[in-house]
């Protein structure tokens, strides 16, 4: 029987799943909406996985990412839980070995990864502002009346793109709503959002950072041809992407856990046991860390959210 390696990436908006062999080819995919539920999200995104396998192969490791990890890690029995700079990394490198600049967009947060011989140099992370993200273009693409999956195409044809200020959630939608009631085209209204993220993610997470080429646009919003097009015509270089780059982060989970120590009697089993989450403020020390307990089957397993001993 093959042995294989699954990685999970759950993160506040979207979960993502990836099995890979032993050579790093991917074997099974799956990408669903969170919706609120990360602990029913790891079920759903792996429902299917044992029919898809079959019998040909074994889950030998798993491996987890994204905001909820740990709560992921513990379901799953993960060899490998890590954050997503590294899975992203490791997920991107698979699929383009020069990589020097990773620019990653989700759902909720955005990215600069650097490397340099192959190896995470430096970072930046936005998670404070919406402005630029997935959820934040699904909502204007929502007020133009139209489909996400087909932003990005309405951008392109545009020849006089709208210049939306992206630097705010609150003054983008407010600017939006002013381009809409003088007339402005559709098209330049999203020319305009994707030159506005775009911006956005440079003049404030990439500022001060040296972009190098080759670079690689990962992350759900990279699916999007005008953001990518604007991302290129900023920075003046090629800026590349896959068809799998919304799921780097499930991959690179899969591959770290195929390089960390693991169990080989490890047997994957679709967690079938009751899961809850309690909350709870700490008043032990002056910190008072917002714990976030996993229980499993009534008995606790994790603790989330501390920040001291």
């Amino acid at each position: 029987m093959n042995l294989v390696y699954l990685g999970v990436d759950i993160g506040s908006v979207s979960a993502k799943a990836a099995v890979i062999d032993a050579h790093n080819n991917l074997l099974f995919e799956n990408y669903i909406f969170t919706q609120g539920d990360p602990v029913g999200a790891v079920r759903t995104v792996l429902n299917g996985l044992t029919d898809a396998l079959k019998d040909k192969y074994r889950i030998a490791a798993v491996g987890t990412t994204g905001s909820a990890r740990r709560l992921a890690g513990a379901m799953l029995k993960a060899a490998a839980v890590k954050n997503e700079i590294t899975a992203h990394a490791a997920g991107a490198l698979s699929l383009f070995p020069d990589v020097r600049t990773i620019f990653e967009i989700g759902g909720q947060d955005s990215k600069i990864i650097l490397i340099e011989n192959g190896i995470v140099s430096d970072y930046a992370m936005n998670t404070l502002c919406a402005a630029g993200t997935g959820a934040f273009l699904s909502g204007q693409a929502a007020r133009l009346g139209t489909r996400l999956e087909s932003f990005g195409a309405l951008a392109l044809k545009s020849e006089t793109p709208a210049r939306i200020a992206a630097r705010c959630t609150v003054f983008a939608e407010s600017d939006l709503v002013h381009k809409i009631q003088t007339g402005a085209k559709k098209e330049d209204i999203a020319a305009g959002l994707c030159n506005a993220v775009a911006g956005n993610f440079l003049n404030n997470l990439a500022k001060g950072k040296k972009i190098t080429p080759p670079i690689v646009f990962s992350g759900g919003v990279s699916q999007n041809a005008g953001v990518v097009q604007a991302f290129a015509r900023l920075t003046g270089e090629a800026v590349l992407t896959h068809k799998k780059a919304r799921i780097f982060g499930a991959l690179g989970a899969a591959i770290l856990a195929k390089a960390a120590p693991h169990n080989s009697r490890y047997t994957f089993i679709l967690p079938s046991a009751r899961f809850i989450t309690r909350a709870e403020e700490c008043t032990r020390c002056e910190n008072r860390c917002e714990l976030v307990h996993l229980f499993q089957n009534g008995k606790i397993i994790d603790t989330l959210g501390a920040r001291c001993e």
